[in-house]
């Protein structure tokens, strides 16, 4: 995911940035960027030639009535119901009007995008036969400042996500609401006219084309996955500082152990880890076995520190190395994902005219998300383990109790935070299960297993936003350290990272409500830092935070 979104929105506009091309197909560092509106969209030739050959396949089918599903034919259960050519477009428009079913508050306006831009990619693979005039009107969509209504429940994730995509098709029409960036609703028209598109009348196979497919779900993984990569990176960060404070040892981040064990995820996190500690005078660089024993007796040098330390230290690459190779996974499938096509039935090109099948299915995505959604807890859990141990005062290494900087009794510093984000942990272990186990028959049981993919991606979101409030917890904490310490005993990139941090949230110097600043460094976290290559690894002593940061006062 290599774009860092903070120097994007900084240096470029939409209107600058080079158009992302959808030809033979989207990585996710650009979906995510279209999705976020940081940048614009285009459909090369290529993608167009394979769009109308989709058409013109379609045309035959139709032209020699050929049984094909949604087209000739009902829907689900009514499949076997023939359906006149001159109904095809009160068809496709009745498909609209029976699905849009969804309830809830509506998706947030970049997952509703990504949603939008996961179901053009579907389209342009040219397997759809969707219309030029629908096509065009997801690219002036996905160009404008708007993003379309869509209740966020509703989806099973079996015959694609049916009930979302319908209410982004009623956008299309007219018939249904758009939101803008601050999350108003504009009625169909009139966001129409702000796109400067006339409402979509629904071709032979639009309807469909729009609806069968996994783009929800896909969009919305999209998201999490670029959110996940940020949290990511502060943990490891947060790691290094909280390993400095409490004077660890950096032999369990030694190259050999990776070099013995090479999983990719492992390799990157202890490489990540040991930059941030260079030049920390609070570090044990030595080695255990450096030390010669008493010659006589079993008692231990009198100088001697702790042989290892405690797992939420010395196991760090491994957890969060096992993070890291999850959300790799992750990232490889929701890419394939994006750039497939997920409809029923596909117009293949050396197929006899139309394939019947379940592209629809969403369980690669579903698996995906619930896999990406244990990461993400798992790095919560060692998160708020660091924190519960930062802050202990029989464990910390000497610290304030709760890194309190006041009268000790009379103000209890960061006591009530520790707690928050043992809470926060309890209710994502609580609510964080697997989405993708869950299938239930449905659709006159047509649909007797299903994905429910949406739900897991959507769980996964939830997840990270806690996640990242966890996260921001510690970050409050180790900058208190730090703070405590002072930063002439810190790395480099320790005492940029505490600096960093400062820049959002104000030292605690006596008991104050923390609830504010928890929520914005959260949001600093998951939404200023995207992306594996940003200039937070770059340069780890980068202490800018872009246009958006919140200067404390």
């Amino acid at each position: 995911m290599g774009l860092s979104l903070a120097s994007l929105i900084d240096e470029t506009t939409p209107e600058t940035a080079s158009p992302a091309l959808l030809e033979d197909g989207l990585g996710l560092s650009a979906a995510d960027t279209v999705a976020r509106g940081a940048r614009i969209i285009a459909i090369g030739p290529a993608a167009w030639e394979r769009i109308r050959a989709a058409q013109a396949r379609l045309a035959r089918a139709i032209a020699e009535r050929r049984v094909v599903y949604g087209v000739t034919t009902g829907f689900g259960p009514l499949a076997d119901r023939l359906v006149r050519p001159e109904d095809v477009e009160t068809l496709q428009r009745n498909l609209i009007y029976h699905l849009a079913t969804g309830v809830g508050a509506p998706l947030s306006w970049e997952a509703a995008r990504a949603t939008a831009l996961a179901r053009l990619c579907s389209i342009a693979q040219g397997w759809s036969g969707a219309s030029d005039p629908m096509v065009e009107a997801l690219v002036a969509l996905l160009n404008s400042d708007l993003a379309p209504w869509i209740p966020e429940k509703g989806t099973v994730g079996a015959s694609g996500d049916l009930t979302p995509l319908s209410h982004l098709a009623l956008a299309l029409m007219g018939e249904g609401a758009f939101i803008d960036r601050a999350g108003n609703r504009i009625e169909g028209g009139a966001g129409l006219a702000r796109i400067g598109v006339p409402p979509l009348t629904l071709a032979a196979r639009d309807g469909l084309a729009l609806v069968n497919g996994t783009a929800a779900m896909t969009g919305i993984a999209v998201l999490n996955g670029a959110r996940a990569a940020a949290l990511l990176e502060w943990a490891e960060a947060l790691t290094g500082l909280h390993a400095e404070l409490l004077r660890g040892r950096s032999e369990a981040w030694d190259p050999a152990l990776s070099a013995a064990r090479p999983h990719p995820g492992q390799v990157a996190a202890s490489d990540r880890l040991r930059a941030r500690i260079e030049g920390a005078p609070r570090i044990d660089a030595t080695r255990a076995a450096e030390r010669i024993l008493p010659q006589s007796g079993d008692a231990p040098p009198q100088d001697a520190t702790p042989l290892q330390d405690p797992y939420s230290i010395r196991c760090a690459p491994q957890i969060l190395g096992a993070a890291r190779d999850a959300l790799s996974w992750h990232d490889a499938v929701i890419e394939r994902e994006l750039n497939s096509a997920s409809d029923n039935p596909i117009f293949a090109e050396d197929a006899a005219i139309a394939v019947h099948g379940g592209n629809f299915m969403g369980c690669h995505a579903a698996l995906a998300s619930d896999a990406l959604k244990n990461a993400v807890v798992l790095t919560a859990v060692l998160s708020e383990r660091q924190i519960a141990r930062l802050t202990d005062e029989k464990r910390n290494g000497g610290l304030p109790p709760f890194l309190n900087r006041g009268r000790v009794g009379l103000e209890s510093g960061l006591m009530g935070a520790q707690v928050t984000a043992s809470a926060l942990v309890a209710e994502m272990r609580a609510f964080g299960g697997p989405a993708s186990t869950q299938s239930i028959s449905t659709n006159g049981a047509n649909q007797d297993v299903v994905s429910l993919g949406t739900i897991a991606a959507r769980g996964c979101a939830d997840i990270l936003e806690d996640a990242a409030r966890v996260l921001a917890i510690q970050a409050i904490a180790v900058a208190q350290g730090a703070d405590i310490v002072g930063r002439e005993a810190l790395s480099p990139a320790g005492g940029a990272l505490a600096e960093r941090i400062r820049s959002v949230v104000a030292p605690l110097t006596s008991d104050r409500p923390l609830h504010a600043d928890i929520e914005r460094l959260s949001q600093e976290i998951v939404e200023q830092t995207a992306g594996q290559d940003c200039e937070f690894y770059k340069n780890p002593t980068h202490a800018s935070l872009g246009k958006n940061s919140h200067q404390a006062r």
